[in-house]
């Protein structure tokens, strides 16, 4: 399926939710729409450094392709493409805009009940609440780091 470019229709924000018993986790309808309107409701969630990624299934293609294609020449790169390709869970959202987080997805980042869903623009990142307000400390402490990279972009 063919990317529609739809002018802000993307990932943003974040948000706090609590699975269910089951592990289905409600996506916000932000994120929903997005999905309707520039995508098809097929996600593709993997295991990644400090949390799970959510990716439309046409961004985590192009993510596949860029692996196949370029991935191969970067040293250790196998050894990525094994973890992250291991967790891979295809899953679309129920009528209820609910998506199921397998177990073993849930175990290995220790989500257990309450979660932060943060919009990383194609993408969006599903952590547990606890491990989300560590990453945010830290980021706060350090974001002085990001200047020269910001400025290079013409941000700062």
């Amino acid at each position: 399926m063919t990317k529609k470019k739809i002018v802000g229709s993307r990932f943003r924000s974040r948000s706090e939710h609590v699975l269910d018993a089951k592990g289905r986790l409600n996506i916000p309808s932000r994120f929903r729409d997005v999905l309707s309107e520039v995508y098809n409701n097929a996600l593709i969630i993997t295991n990644w450094q400090k949390s799970l990624k959510a990716y439309p299934l046409v961004e985590w293609e192009a993510l596949e392709d860029k692996l196949l294609t370029q991935g191969r020449s970067q040293p250790g790169m196998s050894a990525f493409v094994r973890y992250v390709i291991s967790g891979v869970i295809e899953c679309s959202l129920d009528k209820q805009g609910r998506i199921l987080l397998s177990a073993p997805l849930r175990n290995e980042f220790g989500i257990s009940k309450e979660v932060v869903l943060n919009g990383m623009l194609d993408h969006f990142e599903i952590w547990d609440k606890g491990a989300w307000q560590n990453e945010v400390r830290r980021t706060r402490e350090d974001f002085t780091s990001f200047c020269e990279g910001l400025s290079s972009l013409g941000i700062l």
